[in-house]
């Protein structure tokens, strides 16, 4: 209902009247649609992700669980529960709802779909026909790890590429605006923008040591923080975001208002309701790729969020243009803010977390990114941005409970940043696009020492996450 009223675009053609007083019909008016996919950047995001999802991780995700009885699940899962999963999978089914509009049996339905047959299922080298049981196809698609990626131009709003899934003939699912997930550490920046409107500096400093926390109800929170770096020692504020350090993130969140850090969130456009508890800072809610790459091009637009737009206009049959759309902008963060915010999330790929765009890929180019891993490994993200490009990734299975088992291989650094680093690769060297490694940032001067004193300490280099929210919890 809110998009209804907000979006011009959303149900355009049940809310417009031809001369005659019919709605338009999308299929029979002869209307051109001028959307502002870019389609050669579509196709370098559509191979990014089939040569690192497919090319990749997938045949890391089928060696590391072969012949385990569990798979494609998570080792924490005990048969029974896998039993469940695929049941409720089944029951999503067309067979499934025939088999039950006649009248058998929840026994004989699973009896039938176990049944081998003949049948075509999905490989990343094309279609493949065999002999397979409809129960045992439902468990090989899940076995595959899905993938999502959206970059817009922060300016003007217009979406360049768009990729719903790894396969639309198979997996007819959009996971860019349709499918939400836990966001992990790309909520830290959300944050850390709360922390410099209230008036902190990035070279703020603080003991990095585990924090204790109290919520409403005076349950004592302490997070984890896997793998942490200078414990105990006196660290910045931009050292913890480019370290992804949950103590820093924790002590912030300790000096902030979560409700007014949810008001914020809704500024940076995350629309689903968001608890305003405490552990909310470490990526605790469920969010689209395509609103936290609208989010994210706050940082990379001085401080103003802009609205994706997917169709420019729509002209009838004679030529005639009956429709035009222009982006929809908001300020988020004051211009300071938003240049402290550019100067930490430029450190995370300059010696932080998403350092591998620079040793791996070999991108020069000034940007900024986050990287984001939830519980379990469940879901891996990267948000990355130039001066003229947002793009954000998330790759994870169809359901939580399939992930890869170590961090190594399911951090979001490993899932997701890649498919990034590819894509940028590819549409730099395109030339024909415009978009150049020496692109640089435009600072003002009075904003280049956004510290407003000398940095204090040597910052340390950590290329891989120190944790995510599966710290939370435990």
């Amino acid at each position: 209902s809110l998009a209804w009223e907000t979006n011009p675009l959303y149900g355009w053609c049940n809310k417009n009247k031809k001369a005659n007083g019919d709605y338009y019909n999308l299929y029979d008016d002869g209307l051109r649609i001028y959307t502002t996919i870019d389609s050669r950047m579509q196709k370098y995001a559509e191979d990014a992700v089939r040569e690192h999802v497919g090319g990749t991780l997938q045949p890391m995700f089928f060696q590391e669980k072969a012949k385990r009885d569990y798979a494609p699940f998570s080792r924490d899962l005990r048969l029974g529960q896998v039993d469940t999963i695929l049941t409720r999978a089944m029951q999503q089914t067309d067979r499934y709802r025939a088999l039950k509009a006649n009248g058998l049996s929840m026994e004989e339905i699973k009896a039938e779909f176990k049944k081998p047959e003949e049948m075509r299922v999905f490989s990343w080298n094309g279609p493949v026909d065999t002999i397979m049981s409809p129960w045992d196809s439902i468990r090989y698609h899940k076995s595959f790890l899905r993938s999502a990626f959206m970059a817009m131009d922060p300016h003007s709003g217009h979406v360049k590429a768009y990729v719903g899934g790894i396969d639309y003939n198979d997996f007819q699912y959009d996971m860019v605006n349709g499918g939400r997930r836990q966001i992990g550490s790309t909520m830290k920046p959300f944050l850390y923008s709360l922390a410099m409107i209230d008036g902190f500096t990035p070279c703020d400093e603080m003991l990095h040591v585990q924090q204790q926390l109290r919520d409403e109800n005076g349950n004592l929170w302490v997070p984890r923080n896997a793998g942490a770096k200078r414990v105990g020692e006196t660290v910045t504020i931009k050292w913890g975001l480019q370290n992804s350090s949950n103590w820093v993130t924790a002590y912030l969140m300790g000096q902030l208002s979560p409700y007014t850090f949810v008001r914020l969130l809704h500024s940076f456009g995350l629309k689903n309701y968001i608890d305003p508890v405490i552990s909310v800072c470490l990526g605790t809610p469920d969010v689209s790729v395509g609103e936290m790459v609208t989010g994210y091009t706050t940082f990379a637009n001085k401080g103003i969020r802009v609205d994706p737009v997917y169709v420019t206009r729509i002209e009838d049959q004679f030529g005639n243009t009956i429709a035009s759309f222009t982006p929809t902008m908001s300020e988020v963060l004051t211009e300071e803010a938003s240049y402290k915010m550019l100067y930490m999330l430029r450190s995370v790929v300059d010696g932080g977390t998403a350092s591998r765009i620079r040793y791996r890929y070999n991108i020069t180019a000034q940007m900024g990114g986050k990287t984001g891993t939830t519980q379990n490994n469940s879901d891996g993200w990267y948000m990355g941005f130039t001066p003229s490009l947002v793009a954000g990734c998330w790759v994870g299975g169809e359901d939580r409970s399939i992930h890869f088992d170590r961090l190594n291989e399911g951090q979001g650094a490993s899932m997701a940043l890649p498919i990034y680093g590819l894509f940028m690769q590819k549409v730099y060297a395109d030339k024909s696009l415009g978009y150049l490694e020496s692109e640089v940032f435009e600072v003002p001067e009075k904003y280049s020492n956004p510290c407003g004193k000398p940095v204090s300490e040597q910052e340390n280099n950590t290329p891989e996450e120190s944790g995510g929210i599966d710290d939370i919890f435990k």
